[in-house]
């Protein structure tokens, strides 16, 4: 089969390689789509992975074409999104059914092989059966789409809440499509990018409710967007210390601040953004990936049936498209910023 390989930093091939076979309670999977992920490019092109030679890719779906020992035939032929963090489940957090926060994990595409190739050995346990109704390309975005889930029912917003969005990467505009899903009416967004600002309108953000921070002012125009009461809830999906000063400054008394966004350097809080978290009794909360725990209630489940029921459309999110064997075009697209983007996905 045909792969992209990462041999060592900034070196990543698509190259023939031995075809997996599934182990026992794994699956064989065919790849039919597979999305390049913002971690995606430092891992290829900078920071690098845990061992070389890997097949990067954690955002992919498809269908099962070889079932491994003790994995019923009856998942042959069964298309399929994949969670891929494969958990120990015998650490603490396991134990609770925290998969996500598992201290012992093993992760595809980044510490095991991963999607960006024909094909793929899957544990069965990290299979979602897919609706007919749902495109293989829009089962490659549930990864994000349940980290956006995940940001977002953590902090409980509900529809009188005044919610702010800071940072309209795929996570941003994904946190925008779900909390517009969930009723909430007053949604206020900062970017800092044209098609950014016409991605949100498209999305139904009213042009008065979007602000770029590019010309500065942002406190003052929050202030005034709520009344000088702040935000009820405010996703900070920047990972800046500018970010989050702003955040913990424009949440109102008692309100909640979820951090989202990965940090881009060492993160320090001044004293005084300090003491307006103890004197406006803030709760700040962190959130890291996604449930998934085989339950309807993991998020997930809530992603895949607004997915289903056709509340939600994810793929217009995806900017653009290529087949598998040419995305590296996408990899060097992320990488350089050469053009406008979203989502970059591969289709096999």
């Amino acid at each position: 089969m045909k792969a992209w390989v990462l041999h060592e930093i900034g070196d990543i091939r698509w190259e023939e390689v031995e075809q997996p076979v599934p182990g026992e309670q794994e699956v064989l999977l065919r790849v039919r789509a597979a999305g390049i992920c913002g971690s995606d490019v430092p891992r290829i092109y900078t920071s690098g992975t845990y061992s070389y030679p890997l097949i990067p890719g954690h955002e992919f779906a498809g269908e099962v074409v070889a079932c491994g020992e003790g994995v019923s035939e009856e998942w042959l032929g069964q298309r399929t999104g994949v969670f891929p963090l494969i958990p120990c489940r015998e650490c603490g957090p396991c134990r609770q059914g925290y998969y996500e926060l598992c201290r012992h994990y093993s992760y595809l595409g980044s510490r095991r092989a991963g999607g960006f190739a024909e094909y793929v050995a899957v544990p069965v346990w990290n299979l979602l059966k897919l609706p007919e109704q749902v495109a293989f390309e829009e089962a490659a975005m549930l990864e994000p789409m349940s980290v956006a889930v995940h940001a977002m029912r953590r902090v409980h917003p509900a529809p009188g809440d005044v919610a702010v969005v800071s940072g309209l990467g795929t996570i941003g505009l994904l946190l925008m499509m779900f909390l517009k899903e969930a009723g909430i009416e007053k949604l206020l967004v900062l970017g800092k990018k044209d098609f950014q600002r016409q991605q949100a309108l498209r999305m139904g953000i009213p042009e008065e409710d979007y602000y770029d921070v590019r010309q500065g002012g942002e406190r003052e125009w929050l202030q005034e967007k709520t009344g000088h009461c702040g935000a009820d809830v405010f996703f900070e999906c920047v990972g800046s210390n500018r970010s989050v000063e702003l955040a913990v400054d424009s949440t109102a008394p008692a309100g909640r601040v979820m951090l989202v966004g990965n940090p881009y350097s060492d993160m320090a809080l001044p004293k005084a953004v300090y003491w307006k978290i103890l004197r406006n009794q803030l709760t700040v909360t962190g959130s890291w990936n996604s449930s998934y725990t085989g339950a309807d209630t993991d998020d997930w489940h809530y992603v895949l049936q607004r997915l289903a029921e056709r509340r939600i459309a994810p793929a217009e999110l995806i900017s653009h498209r290529f087949p598998m064997e040419e995305l590296e075009q996408g990899f060097h697209i992320m990488r350089d910023k050469s053009e406008d983007y979203v989502k970059v996905m591969g289709i096999l």
